[in-house]
């Protein structure tokens, strides 16, 4: 059968149809930070990767309500989807397939065991995580701030309780 009497014969019900993956759910990342929970109990994680973990997932839980205002599009949204994921379950994993004292005392990278390098990732992880949630706090806090601001020159500073104008003697 030829190309062309091939693609005649198809009809358009006949195509495959392709669908891709949609954006994760609120309810998808919180599965994945837990997915990466079990990993590390299950892992028998030592203590200084757990306590990193927790201090993501906290940082991302947190960011989560605020991702809408965000933007679902930007950048900071999509890292901490992409960290909760994908980014830090990758770093986990990867530490976790070693043999525990292996990982934990044998140098791979210079003078760093693969433990060093992990907790390197994870600080890297928190530090982001911790930026971006501040940056959702600071649009919040400048909206408070410009209100306050409309208030005290609406009525007067508030120190001394304004004055309403209502024109009283």
């Amino acid at each position: 059968m030829g190309l062309k009497s091939w693609l005649r014969g198809r009809r358009a019900d006949d195509e495959p149809v392709v669908s891709a993956p949609g954006v994760p759910t609120e309810q998808d990342i919180l599965a994945a930070l837990n997915r990466v929970n079990a990993m590390l109990t299950e892992g028998n994680a030592p203590p200084v990767v757990i306590s990193r973990v927790v201090r993501i997932a906290r940082t991302v839980h947190q960011t989560l309500p605020r991702l809408k205002q965000m933007g679902l599009g930007s950048l900071e949204a999509y890292s901490v989807v992409a960290t909760a994921t994908d980014y830090l379950p990758e770093a986990v994993t990867g530490y976790l397939r070693l043999p525990r004292d292996w990982a934990d005392t044998r140098p791979i990278d210079g003078q760093k065991t693969a433990l060093m390098i992990l907790i390197e990732q994870l600080e890297l992880l928190g530090a982001t995580m911790d930026q971006i949630f501040d940056a959702a706090n600071r649009a919040d806090a400048q909206e408070l701030v410009a209100h306050g601001r409309f208030l005290d020159a609406k009525f007067g500073h508030s120190s001394t309780g304004g004055d309403l104008g209502l024109g009283a003697p």
